[in-house]
């Protein structure tokens, strides 16, 4: 079972793979020196990174990542705005502070390596860091960021623990006989086995944490002006679309504004994923305005979400999401953009539905049409940044959502193409894309395009 605390997390952007697996890796490695006795020993450190860490590693700031992770700050927790202060001064005095306990040396060039054309054979997000002792020792650890902001290091084997949940699946077959023998809704199936872990208190709780979050987001990402970071120096869209949507006085006039304001959601969080800002994984972070943008439209254009509709939507969501964290993968270096804008559409086609009414089979359906149109999707950022073509294709992944829940609550839930088939083509597929397709930028529009 995988749990909505780890499908979802709040973390900061640009990259959950590239950013928030790596700056948790960081930490982890420094409480394991501290943890060993050896932190107060520490000479100086080298962290090499490799394959799609290496190749777009720079444009991900994964390197910036590594150093706030090492100086003990959490994707969670990190004050976004004093980041570039943070980095600033590490940069200028070439030390940075262990846990904030121990000072070494860390030059500006050498101290973080990037692979652009070497990969490990486990994962191809993998990062290794050595820590240099004052006795000569050498202290190495290599960890694979898989996804989501998930984390593993070499040798760890997956423990999900001896626990006896209520309701058990594995797939979407078996998510729906779960159902249809308790006579349960997805999410309710969802919310009993969570209570295993926790109280149904706490689970609300957090999922109304996620929507604060959410909301705040596409708060600041709409009022929020200036040029992105990186070499593209792509201005943000959604301060002029918001001033321009918020200027039309007959909304009715074209039946197809909603769209505009969906489009506006969904750039608000990703410009702010972009820029270094707080958001929500969901499941990753080059998807994250997918997500909230389909839960603003029901929030603002259908009516109010309470806690009710918010814990159905983000529990229906969950089912779905695990299922492809189980039996393929949300990692855009391991099966390009259909495992992060594919997956996150799918999870938010599911979650719509489900707050729409829908049954079970219908809100299956849904998540099978969420990802059937967006099979082959290539993950090619130009530049290695998560800005062109990821800002805009959460826009286009938001409203497939929700064409795709409209579409499958007209239906019976009765289709040809099973949401299993799906998942399991949307593996074959990543597994036969050639590397260059898949978050490297040596492929697609990464080399078509002039960066600048």
């Amino acid at each position: 079972m995988v749990s909505i605390f780890d499908l979802f997390s709040i973390g900061i952007g640009p990259s959950s793979s590239h950013t928030v697996g790596p700056m948790k890796a960081a930490k982890l490695f420094a409480e394991s020196l501290e943890h060993d006795k050896e932190l107060n020993r520490v000479d100086h450190l080298k962290v090499e990174l490799f394959g799609s860490l290496g190749a777009t590693g720079k444009g991900h700031g994964t390197g910036k990542a590594v150093i706030l992770g090492l100086i003990g700050e959490a994707p969670e927790s990190v004050d976004v705005d004093k980041v570039e202060s943070i980095l600033q001064g590490v940069e200028q005095s070439q030390e940075l502070a262990l846990l904030a306990k121990k000072t070494i040396n860390f030059a500006n060039r050498g101290a973080i390596v990037f692979h652009r054309r070497k990969q490990l054979p486990v994962h191809s997000n993998a990062l290794s860091f050595h820590a240099y002792l004052d006795n000569g020792k050498c202290i190495s650890r290599t960890y694979y960021s898989i996804g989501g902001g998930y984390i593993i290091e070499d040798g760890e084997q997956a423990n999900e623990g001896q626990f006896a949940y209520p309701y058990p699946f594995d797939s979407a077959d078996s998510l729906l006989q779960q159902c249809k023998q308790s006579g349960k809704s997805i999410a309710a199936v969802v919310a009993a086995n969570e209570q295993v872990h926790c109280s149904l208190r706490s689970l609300s709780q957090y999922t109304q944490q996620l929507w604060d979050t959410m909301q705040n987001c596409v708060q600041r990402g709409m009022n929020e002006e200036g040029i992105l970071p990186g070499g593209l120096k792509l201005a943000r869209r959604a301060p002029v679309l918001k001033r321009q949507l918020s200027a039309q006085r007959n909304l009715s006039a074209d039946p197809l504004n909603v769209m505009d304001w969906v489009n506006l959601y969904a750039l608000a969080v990703s410009e702010e994923n972009a820029a270094g800002g707080r958001v929500v994984t969901a499941p990753t972070n080059g998807a994250a305005g997918i997500i909230p943008a389909v839960l603003h439209y029901y929030h603002n254009f259908v009516q109010p979400l309470d806690q009710d509709a918010i814990n159905q939507f983000f529990l229906t969501a969950t089912a779905i999401g695990s299922l492809y964290k189980t039996n393929a993968s949300i990692s855009g270096a391991e099966v390009g953009c259909q495992g992060e804008v594919g997956v996150a559409c799918s999870m938010a086609a599911a979650g719509l539905a489900a707050i729409f009414g829908a049954k079970p089979e219908q809100i299956e359906n849904a998540a099978e049409i969420g990802i059937e149109h967006n099979l082959g999707l290539t993950c090619d950022p130009i530049g290695g940044l998560v800005q062109v073509p990821c800002i805009e294709r959460n826009a286009m992944g938001a409203l497939k959502a929700i064409n795709a829940a409209r579409l499958a609550l007209r239906g019976s839930g009765e289709h040809k193409v099973s949401l299993d088939k799906a998942i399991k083509t949307m593996w074959q597929t990543g597994r036969d894309m050639k590397t260059k397709y898949k978050e490297t930028a040596r492929g697609g529009l990464a080399v078509n395009i002039i960066e600048c």
